[in-house]
């Protein structure tokens, strides 16, 4: 190792250079180098408790920036910037993400995933049905993108969220008379998918996935072919704008699908309902002007349902779609027959027609009701559900929009400012204050306060001087100053934190879809049944009628077991329960984290903003004899007015809140890391830290326990001296917001395990978590790491809910099985998330999982009462009562069984309007 190698400091986890340590020490046979004299002292004093977990030297590749070595070698690899492509972690690999249209429920998601894994050269497949994703590790010599999207087409479902852009190139330098040879170059770049060279207007249109390639790379691709590259058009947009109108596209298409829907089924609804006790519609060709009304439905509105049943066939599988196909299908084409041939039907509808109360009908039911209302109500839900997936990618989008657009850098002596994507590992750049930092680096010159909170959540700006780390999208509150760029690109922590969010959202999710589950089964079974009662009807029943009655109770069997009421059951009971959650200031973004928060037992709660206010407040005024408290505070506040730094205006709102007016300050001036010093009213006041009082020989009579409590109990404080003589103490902290303790013990009496994580120091993070009464504790935790420590309690077979507001709690938020953010927090955490509490009240954490229980039970009281309808409905349809009662169920009462049973469930689900928030603390 040279004397400038770059070593990691065994206490704080920097890296710094060996050449420039502060200094260093022996231990066990290793030498270790720190930062500063702090960190040297606290090695000093325990060096076995730092050397245990730290290997120091040449820092360790698999190592995250906290110090400790991670569980999983991607995340490491990921966050240390060693590897920041979507390569598989063993490098022979591809990794992409396919955005796929047309997934109607789970058992679609577990289809395309089967068959992506049968395909050649996938490693890996894994297909998420909420984010309606695929993501795919292939290896490229035997597969392409190309291929695995037509894989997904070949099942049945498409891809979204693709781009095209077309060049003008110039082939005078590579002439070659053929299209061919720069398509297959193309191809093999990266997410491109299609390729098209036309050779008469030397035009190359390329489609390609955002997300894996990019405009740049493709251009480069084809300069690297030996073409020059002229002009450029097309959309070339990201991979986030696409999938927004992918997802503005599908809800539009299925919008205009409902409304056709909609509007063509109410007067057929209207018809049947009025039994013919209206006169407008009592005329003979009433069943014709049915069939006109329903046709469009059925063939347009209805179509993907059967596309997707076809699809499910195909594959020998069985979906949501086949009971919906099957059900509005054999209802249908039912109703056709009986309207164009009624006198076949006749002699059979008057023998089913024998049930009490009852008497036979002269014309043949027909059934277009089932069909298109069912139809519209299905659409209503997909409609419902795109909406809300195609707010999926906005996380994304915002994390990206944050970064800085340009950056002023300085190269050959002058200063120039260029595009944020053309900085390199080595430049100087220049920020000033009020600007964002463009990408990651080392401060080389001057130094400033920044506001990292969009990257650690901390409320509290971080002091910087030379030598220390600077994050690109952070905010340089006051001086200026020039640092060297490390790291630009996806190499950022800003872009980290984009990948981690977009992996944590790629997985799949622990949530069963129950319907779904069910359907798989139940199709077939339901199949089977009509199928077996055809046939004991067509042997059992009088030769002249046996093929009607065999048909009719077909069609009966079918009808009372559409879909309707299965399908209907987890939707109303969702639906009424987020409506339901709006009104107590709970956004529930859809069923799933709805589903899952009733399972919840442990719950993992962000400090700053979360349970603390997310900002920094005056806390204590600590006088020492002859000092009134006011007057005190004045001073000391008077002369922080003319502070730029964070504490300053904590103390000045304070003197603010206390109406204390301000004095005139003269010879005022700021003291680098120590504090300022100034004259007011008369008096010399010097107000720092404790160096700052030992540099001046400031006597503290006796203030050092004063200050230990109050450092225990997680405030900062700071020392005032008027005239050289101790006047007294002023305690800055992030305090606790008064709900908080009540929120979180009602959680602990739901049986729920409260863990509380932060990025503060063990100390701070300790004694908030003492006054809110919460035991388990996870400090100290830098933002990539968060989602880190989510699995691995996940991987304690715990449930876990993730509580937080910042950027920093994105990746925790998406991993957690269910992420609930703070309203008042950042936007990315509200997007990123699936609860959002509107009004930043932790006290929504309980409400959230309280009606999320409800809901839930409300759910499988639904289905409990779907299948007593079926399951008695389909005894009788199939003719088991027949021989003990003589009855039979005719298809009108089939398909009055099947509204019934879907009134019960709807009402059922009304029942969650008069859910009522729990009562939380006295």
């Amino acid at each position: 190792m040279t004397v400038s190698a770059k070593v990691k400091d065994p206490v704080c986890g920097m890296t710094i250079d060996a050449g420039k340590a502060a200094g260093k020490s022996e231990f066990g046979g290793e030498t270790y180098y720190f930062c500063s004299p702090v960190c040297k002292d606290k090695f000093d004093t325990n060096p076995a408790q730092f050397a245990a977990s730290e290997g120091n030297g040449e820092v360790a590749a698999a190592t995250a920036s906290n110090g400790k070595n991670t569980e999983s070698l991607k995340n490491a690899d990921v966050m240390s910037g060693r590897r920041n492509d979507h390569s598989t972690p063993n490098g022979l690999a591809e990794r992409v993400d396919l955005p796929i249209t047309g997934m109607t429920c789970a058992a679609c998601a577990n289809r395309i995933e089967k068959q992506l894994k049968k395909q050649a050269g996938v490693e890996t497949a894994s297909v998420n049905f909420a984010t309606s994703k695929a993501t795919v590790n292939y290896d490229t010599s035997k597969t392409s993108v190309a291929d695995l999207i037509n894989t997904v087409k070949n099942v049945g479902y498409d891809t979204a969220g693709t781009s095209t852009v077309e060049f003008v190139v110039d082939d005078s330098a590579r002439p070659s008379g053929s299209s061919v040879q720069l398509e297959q170059h193309l191809a093999k770049v990266r997410g491109v998918i299609k390729v098209n060279f036309n050779l008469a207007t030397m035009a190359v249109a390329v489609e390609y996935l955002p997300d894996a390639a990019s405009v740049k790379a493709i251009r480069a691709a084809i300069e690297d072919f030996g073409y020059r590259v002229g002009e450029v058009s097309g959309n070339g947009e990201a991979a986030e704008d696409s999938l927004e109108k992918a997802h503005a596209a599908e809800y539009a298409d299925l919008k205009r699908k409902f409304w056709v829907a909609a509007v063509l089924s109410l007067p057929i609804l209207v018809i049947v309902m009025s039994h013919g006790t209206i006169e407008l519609f009592n005329f003979p060709g009433v069943n014709w002007l049915q069939l006109v009304l329903a046709t469009p439905v059925v063939f347009y509105s209805g179509w993907q349902f059967y596309r997707g049943a076809w699809a499910a066939f195909r594959h020998r599988a069985a979906d949501m779609n086949t009971l919906i196909a099957v059900g509005t299908g054999t209802a249908y084409i039912y109703s056709v027959l009986a309207t164009i041939f009624p006198s076949f039907f006749i002699s059979a509808v008057g023998q089913t027609m024998n049930m009490p109360g009852m008497d036979a009908m002269s014309s043949v039911p027909v059934y277009f009701e089932a069909a298109s209302v069912i139809i519209a109500l299905i659409v209503l839900g997909r409609m419902l559900e795109a909406r809300a997936k195609g707010q999926t990618g906005a996380a994304i989008k915002k994390l990206v929009g944050l970064q800085a657009k340009t950056a002023r850098v300085i190269r050959d002596g002058r200063e120039m400012e260029i595009e944020t994507e053309e900085v390199v590992p080595g430049d100087i750049v220049q920020v000033r204050p009020g600007e964002k930092i463009p990408v990651d680096g080392v401060l080389v010159e001057g130094g400033s306060a920044i506001d990292e909170s969009m990257l650690t959540g901390e409320s509290l700006p971080v002091e910087k001087k030379t030598g220390d780390e600077v994050f690109g999208a952070t905010i340089n509150k006051t001086g200026a100053f020039q640092f060297k760029a490390t790291k630009v690109g996806k190499d950022t922590a800003l872009q980290q934190i984009v990948k981690l969010v977009q992996e944590a959202q790629g997985s799949k999710p622990p949530i069963a879809k129950l319907a779904d589950q069910i359907s798989g089964i139940f199709t077939p079974v339901v199949i089977c049944i009509a199928i077996a009662t055809f046939v004991i009807w067509f042997v059992a029943a009088s030769p002249e009628v046996r093929f009607t009655m065999a048909l009719v109770n077909f069609v009966s069997v079918l009808i009372i077991a559409c879909p309707c009421a299965l399908g209907l059951a987890t939707p109303t009971a969702i639906m009424v329960g987020t409506g339901k959650g709006a009104e107590n200031g709970i956004l529930i973004k859809g069923g799933d984290s709805l589903e899952t928060a009733h399972k919840l037992n442990t719950v993992v709660l962000d400090k700053t903003g979360t349970i603390t206010r997310g900002e920094p407040s005056l806390t204590d005024v600590v006088t020492a004899d002859g000092f009134a408290e006011n007057d005190f505070l004045k001073i000391v506040a008077s002369a922080e007015k003319q502070s730029e730094h964070p504490l300053a205006a904590a103390i000045v709102r304070g003197a603010e809140a206390r109406n204390l007016e301000f004095e005139k300050v003269e010879n005022f001036n700021a003291l680098e890391g120590r504090g300022i010093e100034a004259k007011v009213s008369g008096k010399n006041l010097l107000l720092g830290n404790l160096r700052l009082m030992n540099e001046r020989q400031i006597s503290l009579n006796g203030a050092e326990s004063t200050v230990e409590k109050l450092a225990s109990e997680g405030k900062t404080p700071m020392f005032a001296a008027f005239d050289g003589k101790f006047a007294g103490i002023v305690a800055v902290a992030d305090t606790i917001k008064p709900e908080s303790k009540d929120a979180i013990r009602a959680l602990q009496n739901l049986g729920l395990e409260v863990v509380m994580m932060t990025g503060d120091n063990r100390r701070t993070a300790e004694a908030v978590a003492n006054q809110v009464g919460i035991k388990r504790v996870l400090a100290e935790v830098l933002p990539e790491g968060k989602s880190g420590e989510i699995k691995r309690l996940q991987a304690e077979k715990k449930l876990v809910g993730m509580v937080g507001d910042g950027i920093n709690d994105a990746p925790a938020l998406a991993q957690a099985d269910v992420g609930i953010a703070i309203g008042t927090g950042t936007d990315v955490a509200i997007e990123a998330s699936d609860i959002t509490l509107i009004k930043g009240d932790l006290r929504g954490v309980v409400t959230a999982i309280a009606l999320s229980k409800a809901t839930i039970r409300s759910v499988k009281q639904n289905l409990f009462w779907a299948f007593i309808y079926n399951v008695l409905g389909i005894s009788i349809a199939a003719g088991l009562l027949y021989p003990f009662t003589g009855w039979l169920l005719s298809p009108i009462i089939a398909s009055a069984a099947m509204s019934l049973s879907s009134v019960s469930v709807v009402a059922n689900s009304l029942r969650l309007r008069s859910f009522k928030s729990p009562k939380i603390g006295a």
